[in-house]
């Protein structure tokens, strides 16, 4: 038994040619590769299949189109009143006889088919006869059903291939062209079968951008975000809804100011339109002890004069909440720099390796000094 093509895109054998198109839009989107990322494998053969059928359909649509044109113009001119009568009663059956067994009623593609299966017929030379529609237009034999990519079907349905790959211009598709095409020598003028859509491809809108604020502690430890968005988006059937979905970001340790996380096609949708990119720009917020310089941080630590010439401690609590205490055993001049290795931020790039902490110290000097004091700071340091 062949293949049932409407059973395929679950519609009746009634369908109208916007029925066709409705059940196309909506199992496509369902199917696209791009949005089965997890199951592309299986995405994309029932994508091919679902694009198949929807082409088979509307051949079988567009054929009894053309039965009836005739007959109905056979009927008015010969009056034939029982001939048209049968007609009428077997079109269906034979159109759709003829689209779905012609190959079991050819017995050379009958012989290919049970000794190589579907695949054979691929490459199966014309047998003789006179054309018909699935040919090639020049009166010769028909290799059987051949559908055009799935991509050019989709690129004239929602207006853009998503591979960008096969058609012959801007959702155009090679199926109806008048140089013999479908229907074999009806030029682009005598039929009516042509391709859906002829205009340009839409174009893509500059990505939508939006800023999001993380702490330094986020982006020294890593956090997850949750981010709600509502946006317009088109339908199976064409209109435009309002949708709300809730996206995840990871945030990495060691991202910095300006990195970008971008959600491809998660702006806002329009009817020939392609939907925009959505992005996250990271933005640091102020934080009262520590600044970022790069993969360093830096802090500005104030010392006495006494522990300037002394020594001191510095402590300090880390952005991951570890405590440090950090010897001074050098003379602190003004300006004087302590650099610690790898306690600074988290190197993206490099896991597993850090950038340095800074400590900038600030000397207070005394604002008064008593007579003894004087002295005795001569006579220690020899001035």
């Amino acid at each position: 038994m062949g293949v049932d093509y409407y059973n395929i895109l679950k519609v009746n054998r009634n369908a109208t040619d916007d029925d066709l198109k409705k059940a196309y839009r909506r199992l496509a989107m369902k199917w696209h590769p791009d949005k089965n990322p997890t199951t592309k494998k299986e995405a994309e053969a029932k994508f091919k299949e679902i694009s198949k059928a929807y082409e088979a359909c509307l051949i079988f649509l567009s054929l009894e189109i053309l039965f009836c044109t005739i007959y109905c113009a056979f009927k008015k001119k010969s009056g034939i009143f029982l001939l048209c009568v049968y007609l009428e009663c077997n079109m269906k059956f034979r159109i759709h006889g003829y689209c779905c067994g012609m190959v079991l009623s050819d017995p050379q593609k009958r012989a290919i088919y049970d000794q190589c299966g579907e695949e054979g017929l691929k490459d199966a030379p014309p047998s003789g006869g006179g054309g018909f529609p699935f040919g090639n237009g020049s009166g010769g034999g028909s290799n059987g059903f051949n559908p055009r990519k799935a991509e050019d079907i989709f690129a004239e349905i929602f207006g853009s291939s998503p591979f960008g790959f096969g058609s012959t211009g801007p959702g155009k598709s090679m199926r109806f062209q008048s140089d013999g095409g479908l229907f074999g020598g009806f030029s682009s003028s005598d039929t009516p079968f042509r391709t859906f859509s002829e205009g340009t491809a839409p174009r893509k809108p500059p990505p939508v951008e939006s800023k999001l604020p993380c702490s330094l502690e986020e982006l020294y430890t890593g956090s997850t975000r949750k981010m709600k968005i509502s946006r317009t988006v088109v339908d199976a059937h064409g209109q435009q809804v309002q949708e709300t979905e809730i996206l995840t970001i990871d945030v990495k340790p060691g991202w910095k100011k300006g990195t970008k996380i971008t959600f491809p096609d998660k702006g806002n949708e329009r009817q020939n339109q392609l939907p925009a990119d959505l992005v996250f720009i990271i933005d640091e917020k102020p934080q009262t002890t520590y600044k970022r310089d790069g993969n360093d941080l830096t802090i500005n630590h104030k010392v006495t004069l006494a522990e300037a010439l002394g020594g001191t401690t510095v402590n300090l609590t880390t952005l991951d909440s570890r405590n440090l205490s950090i010897p001074v055993h050098d003379i602190v001049s003004p300006g004087y720099e302590l650099v610690v290795a790898m306690e600074g931020m988290p190197i993206a790039k490099e896991p597993g390796n850090w950038g340095d902490l800074r400590i900038k110290f600030e000397v207070k000097f005394p604002t008064r000094l008593a007579p003894e004091q004087r002295a005795g700071l001569k006579r220690v340091l020899g001035g």
